[in-house]
């Protein structure tokens, strides 16, 4: 399905001065750094009047309250990943000092952080979503395989990029697997595998844009596969119907608008061997570096990386 997006026709001006937050302190902070150094240039060739601001960075002896406050700023471009910058945090913080910003509410930023609940309030919905099983230091593994049953994925429940997560095959492997979760996270679930294809969606104003299609040599699309491998793959002829384009589109559209998801984000899914298709996550600040899916979408959808940024900006009100 051919997809095409209209640039902004906005004055770039009419932004005033627009603050890039990048950095932070999460375990995403290097993926984050990447990430507002190309949102910054992107605007500035733009021509919107833009500034970074790296927290937790060159200014680290300030709290990231006092490091907004130091600079006046009209509104915000957010281009930070994981706890404290995707979570709602700072966009509590922007709430109370009145200042706009791109991307999801405090709730949504919250909720899409949090995947058990996001699962819990898809599943609520009716949204497909794989099943889940919560653990800890007390679980008992070899029940827990049989119920599951394995292999599975375990992830840290509030940990971004792949980070943490690790198919488990035996019940030795989902024991450890745990154990390697819970170094990042207090809150740590198994998640039933969806064996097949890997697709992902952009979300840009409550429109997706054209899916992309991921395939990995590794066992799955994890840290290395997003943001270091060259033999990552990402594919617009993707092997789906027109029906089934429609389909996984129009999931994602409510998966994102179940979560009260806004400006732009992007939806994780997999499709099994009979064809349904499974949600996995929603995020709601992702990546933008050279190795990003959202821009790659944009682009397919006739945006170059330059007038992406603009777009999101302008759902900054």
């Amino acid at each position: 399905m051919s997809i095409q997006i209209q640039p902004s026709q906005r004055d770039p001006g009419s932004f005033g001065r627009v603050v890039v937050l990048y950095g932070g302190r999460s375990s995403e902070r290097a993926v984050s750094l990447k990430s507002g150094a190309a949102v910054l240039n992107g605007l500035l060739e733009a021509g919107v009047d833009a500034f970074g601001i790296d927290l937790y960075g060159e200014q680290g002896d300030l709290s990231p309250m006092q490091q907004l406050q130091a600079q006046p700023f009209d509104r915000a471009f957010i281009a930070l990943h994981g706890p404290e910058g995707e979570d709602g945090t700072i966009q509590g913080a922007l709430e109370i000092m009145g200042k706009p910003y791109t991307g999801s509410g405090v709730m949504a930023s919250a909720l899409g952080m949090d995947k058990v609940r996001c699962k819990q309030l898809w599943l609520s919905q009716g949204l497909p979503t794989p099943s889940h099983k919560m653990l800890d230091d007390d679980s008992n593994w070899a029940e827990l395989a049989k119920q599951l049953p394995l292999p599975a994925m375990v992830k840290p429940d509030h940990e971004g990029s792949s980070i943490g997560i690790t198919r488990a095959d035996t019940v030795e492997q989902l024991e450890r697997a745990y154990r390697k979760a819970r170094e990042l996270d207090r809150c740590v679930f198994a998640e039933r595998l969806i064996e097949g294809a890997e697709f992902t969606v952009a979300v840009l104003n409550g429109e997706a844009l054209p899916v992309i299609r991921l395939e990995t040599p590794n066992q799955f699309y994890d840290y290395e596969a997003k943001y270091l491998a060259d033999d990552t793959h990402y594919h617009f002829e993707t092997g789906l119907s027109e029906q089934q384009d429609a389909q996984i589109r129009a999931l994602s559209e409510a998966a994102f608008a179940a979560v009260g998801c806004q400006g732009w984000g992007r939806v994780d899914l997999m499709q099994d061997t009979e064809g349904g298709f499974w949600l996995l996550e929603v995020n709601t600040v992702p990546g933008m570096t050279d190795h990003s899916l959202v821009p790659m979408a944009a682009g397919q959808a006739g945006l170059s990386f330059s007038q992406l940024v603009v777009k999101i900006l302008e759902t900054a009100e």
